[in-house]
């Protein structure tokens, strides 16, 4: 019911898990991953504690195949599951049950798994191995690539209904919360890969949006971001905004730096725009000023 694939980028240790089925909501019970340590998806007839129970025991040091293997041993229904294990050195480990419905196959490479069942033909695992190895650019632009030619070539045999796709990164960190790079899902939609690239793009905006904005002192204190720090934040949030579209919030943020740092006519101009769209806003403003973020309410600050 499903094509999956995990995979790790050696330059960075970065590590993905993606997936395409007709079933609704599969991120809840396909794809499961953890910082520093790996990423697991669980398919066919799904058993989804081979997710946080796989990861469990690679975090406790089991390689991959130890840890498949020792989950698999406790499955009575062991035959209808197809697995892969993937660790944070790229170690990996698959298992189909002879009892998945075909088509069906799996196959690996240099830090890559790649497998599905009850799909379309037996070209489709092929194809998903053959489009990740040749693409270029970040992890996610070569995982998509893989889930694309997976569809090409015949997709899930009952059509397509849900996506996921999880990018956690290589090492643990001090912050374990903040390593998970991208955690998209589209729980139903005619063309899942297709809303799921969109999604990607706009949680990159948003993670350079969020970083240019919220990061720790440019708006926590009582100096204002300016000079060079100030330039970069906003170059970043104008890029940000031109992938985002409508939604005004990257500019109401522009005008909340630039009223900070002195400069009122241009971002009382970002903060209108921003109002003008979402005139809740401009009650936004006011709440900024009661906490010390803004210098003046929005009858100050706006109708001046």
């Amino acid at each position: 019911m499903t094509y999956s694939i995990v995979a790790r980028d050696p330059a960075s240790g970065q590590l993905a898990v993606a997936s395409q089925s007709h079933y609704f909501a599969l991120g809840r019970v396909v794809t499961f991953a953890q910082a520093g340590v790996g990423v697991v998806t669980t398919q066919s007839f799904v058993e989804p504690s081979y997710g946080p129970d796989g990861l469990a025991l690679m975090a406790a040091g089991a390689s991959a195949a130890a840890a498949l293997s020792e989950l698999l041993a406790a499955d009575a229904e062991r035959e209808l599951r197809q697995v892969a294990f993937l660790d944070a050195t790229g170690q990996s480990s698959m298992f189909t049950g002879a009892r998945c419905v075909p088509a069906k196959g799996q196959l690996t490479g240099d830090n890559v798994v790649v497998l599905g069942n009850m799909l379309a033909n037996d070209g489709v695992v092929p194809a998903m191995l053959a489009a990740y190895t040749s693409a270029t650019g970040s992890l996610a632009e070569r995982v998509l690539a893989a889930l694309d030619a997976a569809e090409a070539a015949g997709g899930d045999a009952r059509g397509r209904l849900s996506a996921s796709l999880v990018i956690v990164s290589g090492q643990t960190g001090e912050r374990p919360w903040s390593n998970r790079l991208i955690d998209v899902r589209v729980d139903e939609h005619p063309a899942p890969l297709v809303e799921l690239r969109r999604l990607v793009e706009l949680s990159d905006a948003h993670a350079v949006f969020g970083t240019a904005v919220f990061a720790p002192g440019l708006l926590s204190t009582d100096s204002p971001t300016a000079g060079p720090e100030l330039v970069a934040a906003l170059s970043a949030i104008d890029a940000a905004q031109a992938v985002i579209g409508a939604d005004p919030e990257p500019t109401f943020w522009k005008g909340v730096l630039l009223v900070r740092a002195g400069e009122l006519t241009e971002g009382r101009g970002h903060l209108e725009r921003a109002i003008a769209i979402r005139p809740q806003y401009r009650d936004f403003v006011d709440g900024l000023h009661r906490v010390g973020i803004l210098p003046a309410a929005s009858r100050e600050l706006l109708d001046a």
